[in-house]
């Protein structure tokens, strides 16, 4: 009996009623069968797909016998013998060189309440890695280990996470950003069904869940869409895969080839799978500099990739158009306008991107080992950020995957090498978290940076949360600034707003104070003073933006954050007549070393 292609839609193992309809791209193969459990595993009952269309590239069939759970491979055959291939659509992988599994998002329980995504302004956010923030015993942490964290994260106050890439990638541990299959979770972090469980859980305490996901490269191992159908040129990739020089990153030689449609139908079913089938809240696009330029510098004309810029402004178009609640954030990292700007203006039509314009000044002032190197001017840029509209339009952190490996260190630990807990270290990262959760933008966490980790990320170690008990003063200090900047309280609105006014850049005596506001007036307006030197400083004249009673909302210096904390006392403060900072009220400030203090007022 011929083959036969089936009447049913969509690619990859869908299971309806009675069987599995199985569908892959193969332009280039002669012959292409589905093999699995279901027959099994005997290549002389295999069953062979038909072309869909003349033209389309796609062989299909539906197998009576398949069901969900049924484990299968592709075979493909363009001249010799099959190729034994994952399904490059599979939702599930028994592990990377392993085999596909059918899936029923369909099945997953997702309880019976609804989440409500956060306002963008209004979230702080927690990047995780899932095989080191909750590991149990040597095999590494999964979704269901993380899961019995949450309750932290919730008392800490974030209400949002972002999981760095969880798709199957080569070995058992990993960074993330090295995906074989990116329709599938990795097995080891306990594939869909648990996944799905932790977006649940986190969706249960008011956490959203945003995803890193990767399409400047893919594998570069354990790759079966390498050569998928047999096809390459210039010993390159195939049909995935540029086939020339554009397929070389730093990565590998493995960049999609965003000029073909079939590849970014490919890339945009998986991000739209994530949104829609496992209820993910946002997505954060990783290295989108590399998919629309072939080493990042998107200033270079040479570089350019035009059919990536096309792709990212396309593919945000179709997810605002499906889900406009959903934040798509981009790490281009070079503070262009275009990346946030609408695709009908030639933008690429994301809602924020990471800003290297906060982290590089902040952390040289942190690190500095002398009071006399640290550049307040070059802070008082990275606070007030790049003409925002909105304060979700960049991402500020201190710490990230990228800034504390690969030779970096944790914020604490390049302070002070192997002694992340000294005064000096503990002050100045505190300072840090300060000025993120006070600058305009989203800010950003890094697991462990609330407990004061030390060392620098490894895949293989795991966090160590018995800092924070260690460490129970750093902690609470770090969940008092996340109140304020989600304004729990009440009283610093405009922490969460896109205005900032520079009050004072000392750059002699290394003082910072700034105004910031959302829409202005009590309970909105709330004024920052940052000292970066180790002298506490007293009776420091600045200006105020309205006359009045400021109230002391924070204090970084406070005895009870820390162990040699509490060196100066601040409270707080009466405004005066007198013109000061281009303001006709002032007030004289106590400030500790190392120390931030956060004002409003109440009436």
């Amino acid at each position: 009996m011929p083959a036969v292609p089936s009447p049913h839609p969509g690619m990859g193992a869908v299971p309806h009623d009675g069987g599995v309809t199985f569908r892959v791209w193969a332009p280039h193969a002669r012959n292409v069968a589905v093999v699995g459990d279901f027959c099994g595993w005997d290549r002389a009952r295999k069953t062979p797909l038909a072309p869909d269309h003349a033209t389309s590239g796609t062989w299909s069939g539906f197998v009576p016998g398949a069901d969900v759970g049924s484990e299968y491979r592709v075979l493909v055959r363009r001249g010799g013998p099959y190729l034994w291939r994952i399904d490059p659509f599979a939702r599930q992988v028994t592990h990377s060189r392993g085999n596909a599994v059918v899936l029923d998002p369909g099945r997953f329980d997702w309880g019976g309440g609804d989440f409500v995504m956060p306002g963008w302004d209004d979230l702080v956010v927690y990047e995780m890695h899932v095989g080191t923030f909750a590991a149990d015993g040597p095999g590494g942490g999964t979704f269901d280990t993380a899961v019995g964290r949450l309750d932290h994260l919730a008392w800490l106050g974030v209400n949002a996470v972002e999981v760095m890439p969880p798709f199957e990638f080569a070995g058992t541990a990993s960074w993330g950003y090295n995906p074989s299959h990116v329709f599938a979770i990795e097995s080891s972090y306990g594939g869909p069904y648990a996944f799905a469980r932790f977006v649940r859980a986190a969706h249960e305490r008011g956490i959203a869940v945003l995803l890193d996901v990767v399409h400047n490269h893919l594998g570069p191992t354990d790759l079966d869409l390498w050569r998928f159908d047999g096809w390459h040129r210039r010993g390159y990739g195939g049909i995935y895969f540029y086939n020339d020089a554009r397929a070389q990153t730093p990565w590998g030689a493995t960049r999609p080839d965003y000029g073909r449609k079939a590849v970014r139908n490919f890339l945009r079913d998986s991000a739209i799978m994530w949104l829609e089938d496992f209820r993910v809240d946002g997505l954060r696009f990783d290295g989108t500099n590399y998919v629309r330029s072939r080493w990042g510098d998107v200033r270079d004309p040479g570089q350019r990739i035009g059919a990536g810029h096309r792709h990212l402004a396309a593919l945000t178009d179709d997810i605002r158009s499906r889900q406009p609640w959903k934040i798509l954030v981009s790490e281009d990292m070079q503070r262009d306008p275009a990346v946030t700007a609408p695709s009908a203006q030639g933008g690429l039509g994301f809602h924020s991107q990471w800003d290297a314009g906060f982290v590089h000044p902040v952390r040289a002032a942190l690190e500095a080992a002398h009071d006399a190197d640290r550049d307040v001017h070059a802070v008082a840029a990275a606070v007030v950020g790049h003409d925002l509209r909105a304060a979700h339009e960049r991402v500020v952190f201190t710490e990230s995957h990228d800034e504390v490996a690969n030779g970096k260190s944790r914020v604490p630990e390049s302070i002070t090498p192997g002694a992340a807990d000294s005064w000096h270290a503990r002050k100045r990262a505190a300072l840090g978290i300060a000025l993120t959760m006070t600058s305009a933008g989203m800010p950003l966490l890094f697991q462990g940076q609330d407990v004061l980790e030390d060392g620098w990320f490894d895949d293989r170690r795991p966090l160590d949360w018995s800092k924070a008990h260690r460490h129970a003063g750093f902690l609470h200090l770090v969940r008092h600034l996340v109140a304020l900047r989600r304004n729990l309280e009440g009283v610093t609105g405009g922490l969460s707003g896109a205005h900032t006014r520079l009050v004072r850049v000392d750059d002699d005596r290394k003082i910072l104070a700034f105004h910031r506001w959302r829409r202005g007036g009590p309970r909105d307006d709330t004024l920052v003073v940052v000292n970066l030197t180790t002298r506490p400083v007293t009776g420091y004249g600045i200006g105020l933006p309205r006359a009045g009673r400021w109230r002391l909302r924070c204090n970084t210096d406070a005895a009870v954050y820390g162990d040699g904390f509490g060196g100066v006392h601040a409270g707080d403060l009466r405004s005066a007549p007198g013109w000061t900072d281009g303001r006709p009220q002032w007030a004289a400030v106590d400030v500790g070393a190392y120390a931030a203090l956060v004002y409003s007022q109440d009436e």
